[in-house]
This record gives C-alpha cells, structure tokens and sequence, in this order.
C-alpha cells in the first residue's frame, strides 16, 4: 500500500508564466520546488507522488476556482507559515486567512490561508 492516498491534485490557471513565479515563491517558503514540467501546459511541484500541478484547463475553457475546495500543504514550522502568506500577498494572492492559531480545528493547528492570482484557494499550516 503505499504512504499516501493522493497521486496528484491539480488547480487550473490562465497563465503559466504568471501561476509559476507566484507558485515557485509561495511554495518555495515551504521548502518545495518543481519536480516536473509538462511544456508550456503544466507544472508539478512536491516530491513525486503526491504532487501539486498548476495547468491550463485541458478542455480548452476558462479556469476557475472550486466553491468550498482548498488544498493545505504542510509546513515545516510556523515560521514558514508565516513565510508562505507573506510571498502570496506578494505575489499578487490574497488573503483568505492570516497565519494564526486554529483552536476550533485542534489544539496546536497553526495556519494561513490565501486565494491565488486565479481565486484557488491554499492552505499552509503544521500542529505543534
């Protein structure tokens, strides 16, 4: 069996270019980098299952975010929290939650939320 239940999880974006400098930023304040890239169409970040892709929409249309989809990345410490909402509003995201304490989620759940240039929404945080 192996150690995780997600192969991938993919969001769709309307520019690559533009989804990977705020990605490489945001993601890079975690500790992650590119594993993969699939021409002009897509990139993955992570470690090679499970991975996070951004991508243009394959059926050719718009992108747009999920109602109620977040995805949440593990963080090393909540410095890097920290790290990873401040490269967001940086990079042109917006916030969806500052970082903090999560006490109504379980004790010592420390996160920060953010909306990508493209409305998804992400999710760093640690507990401990």
């Amino acid at each position: 069996m192996p150690d995780s239940i997600i192969s991938h999880v993919s969001v769709g974006v309307r520019d690559i270019a533009g989804a990977r400098r705020f990605y490489d930023a945001v993601l890079g304040a975690l500790g992650y980098a590119v594993v993969m890239e699939a021409g002009p169409h897509g990139v993955a970040y992570g470690t090679m299952f499970p991975e996070f892709w951004i991508g243009l929409p394959e059926n050719g249309g718009a992108a747009s975010a999920g109602n109620g989809v977040h995805i949440s990345f593990l963080a090393p410490d909540r410095a890097a929290v920290d790290a990873f909402h401040a490269a967001a509003l940086a990079g042109g995201g917006s916030c969806a939650g500052a970082p903090g304490e999560r006490p109504d989620y379980v004790e010592g759940y420390y996160a920060a939320f953010v909306r990508d240039p493209d409305g998804n929404k992400i999710e760093a945080m640690l507990i401990g």
